[in-house]
């Protein structure tokens, strides 16, 4: 493991994408200490809705309480260690572990254990463990750290009042998409945080500007026209989002921060209102207080293991839950304005098509890079300055690491 000389610029050495001992620290130092990004709360609307996640060692329940709030349990109960909650989801007043019915409330205090006076015991030293919990904007985040890193508050800060007009807690789920990728996790971000593969993304280039994260400096000739376009659209929204008071400039802190974010409102291509072929709205319901369809796409990248994209007319989340050294599932939500009826106000086949093919295609090349990390002849490769998000992605986890191994 070479982190002291890790050369920057350049793709990380074979074994952090493919070493089952890497990945076991990575769930350490990056999955067992910072916030990480589990679900948005019209996941779990009601007090007593719960989510359960799995990624790596770790199984948790992320529950909506009578507060408002979520609690977050971990998922291994406290006498034999079985799972309490084995759906991905569903509705629980308190939580009945199915093997000897262990009872456990809300707030995870054993209330009861099966064949009561067999013996003694003090069952207030047998809670469901704790992990913590926070909602922000409508997104709920877990630490599982004792003492969760403190400037998370600040990115708080930074994403809320580009998020909270769209006011997710107004908002229902339509669809939601499980893709395992045979995939290290650093391999989806990574994928992620560039679009130099976009030509690969037909669908998804009807409405993104395929010039995301080039410059005048960068552009080339086959892409100067969309680049001229794509210059005029973004200037109309700007005045749009000023006349509405939207904020939409760009604030990137990726490896500048411990919370690592990148937010910005980005004009799309065509009508500008949705990821569609004309990039036409694919819902008629217009998200919270929002006063146009025509705002783009708000895009936010929060390290490690999320990005976004809020529309006027839906929102969708998505989420990296690393399994292994080389799998990874990715959870897509979609979104829509919660009186907003499938059918009449929206067909779910045409507000999913353009991310669902996206994601496939997005899942075959993260494979084939797993395939070349795990060849012998595998070597760095340099990134593009187009790929500068990369860089400053796995500038983060490589700071993240070094902070943990001292």
């Amino acid at each position: 493991m070479r982190l002291d000389t890790r050369r920057t610029g350049f793709s990380l050495e074979a074994p952090f994408y493919t070493d089952p001992s890497l990945f076991n620290l990575d769930m350490q130092a990056i999955f067992g200490q910072h916030w990480v990004f589990a679900c948005s709360v019209a996941e779990i609307p009601e007090p007593g809705d719960y989510v359960t996640l799995d990624y790596g060692p770790y199984s948790l329940i992320v529950l909506h309480n009578d507060d408002g709030g979520v609690n977050v349990l971990h998922n291994v109960c406290r006498h034999r260690g079985a799972r309490v909650l084995t759906d991905p989801q569903g509705t629980t007043g308190n939580l009945v572990c199915g093997y000897h019915s262990w009872t456990y409330s809300p707030e995870g205090d054993l209330i009861h254990a099966s064949a009561p006076g067999e013996m003694t015991f003090d069952k207030s030293c047998y809670a469901l463990k704790r992990a913590h919990g926070k909602i922000a904007a409508g997104l709920v985040f877990i630490c599982l750290a004792e003492e969760p890193p403190t400037d998370f508050h600040e990115t708080a800060k930074i994403f809320e009042p580009y998020i909270a007009p769209h006011e997710l807690a107004k908002t229902k789920v339509a669809y939601q998409q499980n893709i395992v990728e045979e995939g290290n996790w650093k391999l989806v971000m990574e994928n992620n945080r560039e679009c130099y593969h976009c030509d690969g993304h037909p669908e998804l280039a009807c409405s993104l500007f395929p010039t995301w994260g080039l410059t005048d400096e960068t552009i080339p000739p086959h892409l100067e026209d969309v680049w001229d376009r794509n210059q005029q659209a973004q200037a109309s929204l700007e005045y749009r989002c000023r006349r509405y008071g939207l904020p939409y400039e760009v604030v990137e802190e990726l490896d500048t921060r411990v919370g690592g974010i990148r937010i910005s409102r980005e004009s799309l291509d065509g009508a500008g209102e949705s990821f569609s072929a004309d990039g036409r709205r694919l819902s008629k319901k217009l998200l919270g207080d929002l006063p146009d369809f025509r705002l783009g796409r708000c895009s936010m990248h929060l390290q490690p293991n999320s990005w976004f994209h809020l529309l006027g007319d839906h929102v969708i989340t998505f989420a990296a839950f690393p399994i292994s050294a080389s799998k990874t599932l990715v959870r897509t939500t979609w979104l829509v304005a919660d009186d907003a009826v499938e059918g009449v106000d929206y067909d779910l086949e045409t507000l999913t098509h353009t991310w669902k093919q996206t994601n496939l295609q997005d899942k075959a090349f993260v494979e084939l890079c797993q395939q070349g990390a795990a060849s012998p002849f595998y070597e760095q490769g340099p990134y593009m300055k187009s790929e500068y998000q990369v860089e400053a992605f796995i500038n983060w986890y490589v700071q993240r690491m070094r902070e943990h191994v001292g």
